[in-house]
This record gives C-alpha cells, sequence and structure tokens, in this order.
C-alpha cells in the first residue's frame, strides 16, 4: 500500500473525519454496505460503478484500517470474502444522509446533469 514520505497532520476534528470517510469513494461504499451488508467483492463492484478493481481494494484497506469496515475471509475453496460496516461504520451514516440532504437542497439544477436521489441514503439501521 502507499504510504507517503511525511505523515499527514491533523489539526481537528474535521480534518479526521474527512480523511477517515471522506473522499470520491468511501461515502459511495459505506453507503453500499449499509444498503446490502454482508457483500462480497465482485457484488460491492458492480454496486459502485466506475470504480477500479485498484480503487475499489485500496479504499477498503483503507476503511479496514480505519475500522469503519470489517473483512470476513472464509477458508473454503474457492476463496470467500465478504465485507460488512461495523459499528463505527454505520455512526457515520447519519452524516453521509446529512451531507446528501444538504448536496439535494442546494445543488443548482443543471439540464445535462440533475442530481438524482441517492437511493442508498434512506438507509435507517
Amino acid at each position: 500500500m502507499y504510504k507517503p514520505k511525511l505523515e499527514k497532520e491533523i489539526r481537528c476534528p474535521l480534518e479526521y473525519g474527512m480523511d477517515v470517510f471522506g473522499g470520491k469513494w468511501k461515502p459511495r461504499i459505506i453507503c453500499v454496505l449499509a444498503d446490502e451488508s454482508p457483500i462480497r467483492y465482485g457484488k460491492l463492484r458492480e454496486e459502485t460503478v466506475n470504480i477500479t478493481d485498484y480503487v475499489l481494494t485500496y479504499t477498503l484497506k483503507e476503511l479496514t484500517e480505519d475500522g469503519l469496515v470489517e473483512r470476513t475471509q472464509y477458508n473454503e475453496i474457492p476463496p470467500r470474502v465478504e465485507y460488512s460496516l461495523t459499528e463505527k461504520g454505520y455512526s457515520v451514516l447519519p452524516i453521509l444522509q446529512a451531507i446528501c440532504s444538504w448536496a439535494g437542497a442546494y445543488h443548482k439544477e443543471e439540464k445535462e446533469y440533475p442530481l438524482l436521489k441517492c437511493q442508498k441514503c434512506d438507509y435507517r439501521k
């Protein structure tokens, strides 16, 4: 896994939160796992459209290291691995739902690319 030459300097809780669950793919992966958990890698790949295998694998490793996702490997042939949210992962959902609601309320409607309602953000534990 890529290791930066310099450690990130996180100065406030917001920076920590954005580092742990922010970015392009982490929120989408968390929402898919909230909707369908546990889920196998192939199904997760289908649900997160336009993501490469490398980015999905790297992001899952980061989410696992940060304690938001649990990876369960079964000793079977062929090997089976499932991913699910941890309690810490579920605790992020209200934050992501609030961001989704805010974005829906304040996004300027564009004729060519209107914002669609996210099907995963309605998840309630």
